[in-house]
């Protein structure tokens, strides 16, 4: 069992990942609440709605129930305009309550992240007998 390298910690590197491209998204907006035009984006991760697709697709039980496939999108966020907003008298799209309400959500979100993999290698020194202490 190798412990540096398995599912576990890749998917919080990914998740750490996205948080932090989620967080530029964030920042960006925020940057931008004052600039005429600009239109507000969101970070959209494609691949993580298709995987689950595959996954409701593998436990498609019988074939008269409606099939679910996946569009292949990439593994890489994308970054679209926001839909469904009210545009200022300049033309921009910015709700900067909602934008300081999405970037306190996933500095909880990163910080609880960071929190479960700083116990992950504490387990792991633990383990490997080192210590835990830091």
């Amino acid at each position: 069992m190798n412990l540096l390298d398995n599912n576990h910690l890749r998917l919080m590197e990914n998740s750490i990942n996205a948080s932090a491209t989620r967080q530029d998204t964030i920042a960006s907006n925020i940057a931008n609440v004052d600039t005429p035009g600009y239109k507000a984006k969101k970070t959209v991760f494609q691949h993580q709605l298709d995987s689950a697709d595959a996954r409701l697709q593998a436990r498609q039980t019988d074939e008269r129930h409606i099939p679910f496939s996946g569009t292949g999108g990439s593994d890489e966020p994308q970054i679209v305009e926001r839909q469904n907003t009210t545009y200022n008298h300049n033309g921009n799209s910015v709700d900067i309550d909602k934008e300081m309400s999405d970037l306190a959500e996933n500095q909880i979100y990163y910080n609880a992240l960071i929190e479960r993999l700083n116990g992950r290698f504490s387990s792991i020194r633990t383990a490997l007998g080192t210590g835990g202490g830091r």
